[in-house]
């Protein structure tokens, strides 16, 4: 059995308090992001019909996550990229599995399932995972300041 063949997904339901929790605490540990704030937002995610978190298993053991949201930190520092509803984001990957394929494949089924629900098109920012993405076949769209960072924000048609 090869590695992907181990590899299923789960879309995040409210009451998954277990997950909520080991999401929160990796978001923490990879961006100092407060972990109540993450518990708040996943919560949101995981009411709301329009967006939605993903977590991602190995042999039935969360190993990444990531998420499909109508809001992104992003929005509030550049508010005009309000005009986009779709933001790919918070993909995280078990540090002992990086560079294995595992953030590709998980980055693969959030766009299917956007693209399952009618979504046009998904937008992202990052500074670490650019050569990722344009590999997975985002466009690059422009560099802003995002507090003390450079980002590049990107666009993926998913529809086409």
């Amino acid at each position: 059995m090869t590695i992907v063949e181990k590899v299923t997904f789960r879309i995040l339901l409210p009451d998954d308090h277990e997950n909520i929790s080991q999401i929160s605490n990796w978001y923490f540990e990879e961006w100092k992001i407060p972990i109540e704030k993450s518990v708040t937002k996943l919560n949101t995610v995981a009411n709301d019909q329009s967006q939605f978190q993903v977590i991602m298993y190995l042999d039935s053991v969360p190993v990444a996550t990531g998420g499909i949201y109508n809001h992104v930190g992003l929005l509030d520092l550049q508010p005009r990229f309000k005009i986009h509803k779709h933001w790919l984001g918070l993909v995280y990957t078990d540090p002992r599995l990086r560079r294995m394929g595992f953030g590709a494949l998980l980055c693969e089924h959030l766009e299917l399932l956007a693209r399952n629900r009618g979504i046009p098109e998904l937008f992202l920012f990052s500074d670490t995972a650019v050569a990722l993405y344009k590999r997975l076949g985002w466009i690059e769209l422009e560099e802003v300041a995002y507090g003390n960072r450079i980002v590049t924000v990107m666009k993926k048609g998913i529809l086409e």
